[in-house]
């Protein structure tokens, strides 16, 4: 299966959150800072999703611009993984 095809989640673990940016710079339709300066995600509608572990589908045209943000994350806390079966695609629990 190929990234740029298959439907993808993300979701932010704020224990890890440094409060960097990068991935609010790579992706502001899906990341962005709360009050308490920790990045979480958003969902279609742009509402942040405040619950631990909220997961959120990645739009398509965003995918490269996720992947890349989780990749980059000095926090190593952004997961972005396949909605069909949960396998992680970036992130800490991936394979480079």
């Amino acid at each position: 299966m190929a990234v740029d095809t298959d439907e993808l989640l993300v979701w932010v673990d704020q224990k890890l959150c440094t409060g960097d940016g990068l991935c609010v710079q790579y992706a502001p339709e899906v990341f962005e800072f709360d009050v308490d300066g920790l990045a979480y995600v958003k969902d279609d509608s742009g509402e942040l999703q405040l619950a631990e572990g909220a997961r959120v589908d990645v739009p398509a045209h965003l995918r490269l611009d996720v992947i890349d943000a989780a990749k980059e994350c000095p926090g190593e806390c952004i997961h972005v993984q396949r909605a069909s079966d949960g396998a992680p695609v970036a992130g800490p629990d991936a394979e480079d």
